[in-house]
C-alpha cells in the first residue's frame, strides 16, 4: 500500500527522495511495505556493496536484515523527521507513518535510527541547514 500524495522527486540537498504532492495529515500510514528478510551470514556480504545503506536490521533478536520493497529505501534520513516506520515481523512489512502534518510539496523523511527524533549519530555526514 502506497499512499497516493508521494512521488519520487530530486532534493535540493539530499538527491533522491519522496516529497508529498498533497498535505497529509497527522498519524497517516503512508507506507506499508513488503520486505525480504536475510540471514546475518547473507547481512555481512550486503555489508560489503553499496546495498548497506539501505538495508534495516530486521528480528525480535536484531540477527538478520531486510530490504524493503517500495519506496522505503528511498526515505532520506532526518534527526527530526516527519514520519517514523514500525516493523511487523511475522507479517514481514515495514510501516511508514507520518508523526505531524506533512505540507504539499515537503519531503518525507525517516529517522534512520528507528525513532523519529533520536539524535544519535548515523554512519554518514548529515546537515543541520
Amino acid at each position: 500500500m502506497l499512499h497516493p500524495s508521494l512521488q519520487i522527486a530530486e532534493t535540493e540537498r539530499k538527491g533522491r527522495g519522496i516529497i508529498a504532492t498533497e498535505a497529509i495529515v497527522a498519524d497517516t500510514i503512508i507506507e506499508v511495505s513488503p520486505v525480504i528478510v536475510m540471514s546475518a551470514t547473507e547481512r555481512e556480504l550486503l555489508d560489503q556493496t553499496k546495498l548497506h545503506d539501505y538495508i534495516f536490521v530486521w528480528g525480535e533478536n536484531k540477527d538478520q536484515c531486510c530490504m524493503a520493497m517500495g519506496y522505503v529505501p528511498i526515505y532520506n534520513h532526518s534527526h527530526e523527521s516527519n514520519c517514523e516506520y514500525f516493523m511487523d515481523y511475522d507479517a514481514a512489512v515495514i510501516f511508514v507513518k507520518t508523526v505531524r502534518d506533512i505540507e504539499a510539496g515537503e519531503e518525507i523523511t525517516i529517522n534512520y535510527n528507528g525513532d523519529w527524533n533520536d539524535p544519535t549519530a548515523v554512519w554518514f555526514p548529515t546537515s543541520t541547514a
